[in-house]
């Protein structure tokens, strides 16, 4: 099945992604360029990333002693990705971008995430330079970022510490000036660092004749201790090779080593390391200490990665919904040609009884009942959240060339709907790996089908970028509050606004009903989490409130799109729009009811979990 009609529809019909090329910045695009790149994206993945899904898995990457080997697959379809202008797509011509509408390059780019989620680390490497064209120098730019861009370089996020894990107050990386002059390096003030970073993806590779780690690391005080919390932290440019002013390699290995690589689950073709920074294994200059660049203001480290890590987190919902949509896809496959079994059927007379004709031929499974609603769950996750993320990059868009008001509407709407684009597909578009596993049956379990990978593949997700707990705890207690509770108010203006619309419509109106409804209970569970303004007893049930906020959004989603198109297919004699609507239903009937049960605890500010002694678990 291809995946192609499902976005069209979702950029065109539903997001009239064509009419962005209205738009000075877009000028230069059409329905036609867009079509071209899509074409050349699902192309590249067809050929270069899908028939290699198992091989990436099965041989992982491994450390020679001196550098780390990947499959020769891996090294042709970043070649391939590199080549076809994509790293870079949705950045400005004059470093080598396409400009490109981000909503395009979202959509082209989850082609790549279905066919093969873990050969590729370019959602790192964009998000590392996007970063530093924000909060980097004029030199930084030139030399790390439009190196990256190019596909020349590769980028990393280095936060996590195996002390620390994802409590980054407790960054214990030491950054120190390195020696006289140190601020007036021309790639910004050279400090030495010293530390080890924990869960770097990517961390080490031959892809590249260089990468670029970014890096969290404290600045001691004058009596050479580290500030404690977060305020102390700053951020770093760390090259794995020392580099000059003109982007060129100067032939001198910086200090960083490879400590180790972990095995992991799944996502196995990409790296995942463990680094350390100083140890005097590659000394520069003659002494230990890892070269680093200072970027943006020392103390403000935080502030300076939280873009690059809302970017990651957009990119992991987006890796999550395409495993999902993969998984989809395989066991809707499955379920048309697997004869087994045989229907019940109305028994003559006498009582109720199930009867099975068993005379008759076998069927295949898609006719049973059960089989029928594991994949319209899917269908309903998986769409679901593939127009959720779409809608995500349709606002960054909207950051970046609306008005004045719609951009600052556009940036609210993103800080609150960001823990939602990367928790919600990673628990739902899991929860449909599993039950393409289950449509599969036992030969779902064994490798001789890719569903058992597309499931390990995810099950990183929920941890990906923020666990779902901090995702939860930054939803209720920072998002939905910022700027007194605007961005939930104009969340809540634009599902209000569809529920408007909707209700007009038969089909639609009881749906609409139960939106409206379950909008309402979320923004009373939301006050009754705060009423009483202590924040740990607010955010005890924050992931279940997270949940129902979450199913909140994505009813209000397939509200939306089934209205949609309704408008182009009122007779809903379309395939499609019958699957559409189906979905729309299968959701509302099964998942949205839900939301009862997590928001009682939510509300009732329930202790269960908290007051439990610890000897009794």
């Amino acid at each position: 099945m291809s995946l192609r009609p499902t976005l069209d529809f979702l950029l065109y019909d539903w997001l009239h992604a064509e009419t962005l090329a209205s738009r000075e910045r877009f000028a230069d695009h059409s329905r036609e360029t867009f079509d071209a790149v899509l074409d050349t994206c699902e192309r590249i993945a067809r050929e270069k990333y899908a028939p290699f899904n198992r091989t990436v898995d099965t041989q992982e990457p491994h450390f020679d002693g001196e550098k780390v080997i990947l499959p020769q697959a891996t090294h042709d379809a970043h070649k391939a990705f590199v080549e076809s202008g994509m790293m870079s797509a949705a950045q400005d011509y004059d470093i080598g971008g396409m400009q490109l509408p981000y909503t395009v390059q979202a959509a082209a780019n989850s082609f790549f995430a279905m066919a093969s989620v873990s050969i590729g680390s370019n959602m790192l490497t964009s998000g590392n330079a996007n970063l530093l064209l924000v909060h980097g120098t004029d030199m930084q730019k030139e030399v790390f970022a439009k190196n990256e861009f190019s596909g020349r370089w590769a980028g990393t996020m280095c936060l996590s510490e195996p002390q620390a894990g994802s409590s980054l107050s407790d960054v214990a990386t030491r950054a120190v000036p390195d020696g006289e002059g140190f601020q007036d390096d021309p790639l910004g003030p050279r400090y030495r660092l010293t530390g080890n970073k924990m869960w770097i993806s990517s961390g080490d590779h031959e892809l590249t004749e260089n990468i670029v780690h970014i890096v969290l690391a404290k600045i001691p005080d004058e009596n050479g201790k580290l500030v404690p919390g977060t305020r102390g932290i700053s951020l770093f440019i760390v090259p794995k090779r020392m580099v000059n002013t003109q982007g060129e390699l100067t032939g001198e290995r910086n200090d960083v080593a490879l400590a180790g690589l972990n095995h992991k689950l799944g996502w196995r073709g990409t790296t995942n390391t463990l680094l350390n920074f100083g140890e005097g294994k590659y000394p520069v200059g003659g002494k230990a200490g890892a070269v680093g660049y200072l970027v943006g203001a020392p103390g403000k480290g935080l502030h300076c990665m939280f873009h690059m890590m809302n970017e990651a987190r957009i990119g992991v919902g987006t890796a999550a919904t395409m495993l999902g949509m993969a998984g989809y896809y395989a066991s809707l496959d499955y379920a048309k040609s697997r004869p087994q079994g045989r229907l019940v059927k109305k028994p003559e007379g006498g009582e109720a009884k199930v009867v099975k004709d068993s005379a008759g031929p076998q069927v295949r499974i898609i006719e049973h009942a059960d089989v029928r609603r594991m994949l319209l769950a899917q269908k309903a996750y998986c769409e679901g959240a593939l127009a959720l993320e779409l809608y995500c990059a349709r606002l960054v868009d909207e950051q970046k060339t609306g008005n004045a008001q719609a951009a600052d509407d556009a940036r609210l709407l993103l800080e609150v709907l960001t823990p939602i684009a990367k928790s919600w597909p990673s628990e739902w578009c899991l929860e449909a790996n599993s039950l393409a596993i289950q449509v599969h049956g036992g030969y779902g379990y064994t490798r001789d089908f890719p569903v058992e990978q597309y499931w390990r593949d995810n099950r990183l997700n929920m941890i990906h970028e923020g666990t779902h707990g901090i995702q939860a705890a930054d939803l209720l207690g920072r998002k939905v509050l910022m700027e007194k509770g605007r961005g939930l108010q104009l969340l809540a203006g634009r599902m209000t606004e569809t529920i408007g619309r909707a209700a007009q419509v038969p089909a639609l109106a009881a749906h609409a009903k139960a939106l409206g409804e379950a909008l309402q209970r979320v923004g009373s569970a939301t006050e009754a989490a705060w009423s009483t303004g202590d924040p740990a007893e607010a955010l005890v049930n924050a992931v279940p409130y997270m949940q129902a906020f979450g199913h909140t959004v994505l009813a209000w989603l397939w509200l939306d799109v089934a209205q949609r198109a309704l408008e182009l297919d009122p007779a809903q004699a379309a395939p499609a729009t019958a699957g559409k609507m189906a979905a729309a239903r299968y959701f509302f009937h099964y998942e949205l009811p839900k939301n009862g049960a997590w928001l009682n605890v939510v509300e009732s500010r329930d202790p269960t979990c908290t007051a439990l002694p610890e000897e009794a678990f």
